[in-house]
């Protein structure tokens, strides 16, 4: 997995899905209000992203796209 030196906001979640994700380059907001007002100020849909922390091939996809 690419490790990031700074972390976006998943670095404060429980889940360890979400930590797993904490360092992508991604700007990731967890599921809330704050993901909402976002997206609808500036008129944006919301891309959700759905994973499965064994999943073989999704850590290989990201080990190798970086």
């Amino acid at each position: 997995m690419t490790t990031h030196n700074a972390p976006n906001r998943l670095a404060n979640e429980k889940s360890p899905y979400l930590l797993q994700h904490a360092h992508n380059p991604v700007d990731w907001y967890p599921w809330g209000d704050d993901a909402f007002a976002k997206a609808k100020a500036e008129d944006k849909p919301i891309f959700l992203s759905v994973g499965y922390s064994t999943c073989h091939w999704c850590h290989f996809g990201e080990f190798h796209s970086c």
